[in-house]
């Protein structure tokens, strides 16, 4: 997982059985993954972070073999999204597949959630990871 925007990917890595590799790209010719979700929060940085690192993709500043399955955007806070937000992910939405996960509050504990959103559960199956025995509470 390429990271932009919070610590939120490393859970998502321990959960789904990835890397978090912080805000640089994998290099698949020294055998890390090619196969990569680029995550984010949704906040303002985290948005224009997953921008930015979209247009290294298109521009070809990233390394030729890596195959993006997915934006990741992950809540930065409970609640609704802001308009301005929310129209920022509509323009990434545009051009590459986004999964929004929900804020789960046992995460900002480093616990683990009494259940699995659902978004979750559908983004293991994209990533091909069994998270059927995650989701119990610590």
């Amino acid at each position: 997982m390429k990271a932009h925007g919070g610590a939120g990917a490393t859970s998502l890595a321990d959960l789904l059985g990835g890397a978090d590799l912080g805000q640089r790209w994998p290099q698949p010719a020294k055998g890390e993954p090619n196969r990569i979700v680029l995550v984010g929060r949704t906040s303002a940085h985290g948005l224009r972070s997953v921008s930015q690192a979209l247009g290294e993709l298109r521009d070809d500043r990233a390394p030729d073999e890596l195959d993006l399955l997915a934006v990741v955007l992950m809540a930065d806070a409970p609640g609704r999204l802001p308009l301005s937000l929310l129209s920022r992910i509509r323009v990434i939405r545009s051009v590459v597949h986004v999964h929004r996960v929900p804020w789960i509050p046992a995460w900002r504990l480093d616990r683990s959630p009494k259940a699995l959103p659902v978004q979750l559960t559908r983004l293991a199956d994209l990533v091909g990871a069994d998270v059927s025995r995650a989701g119990a509470a610590s």
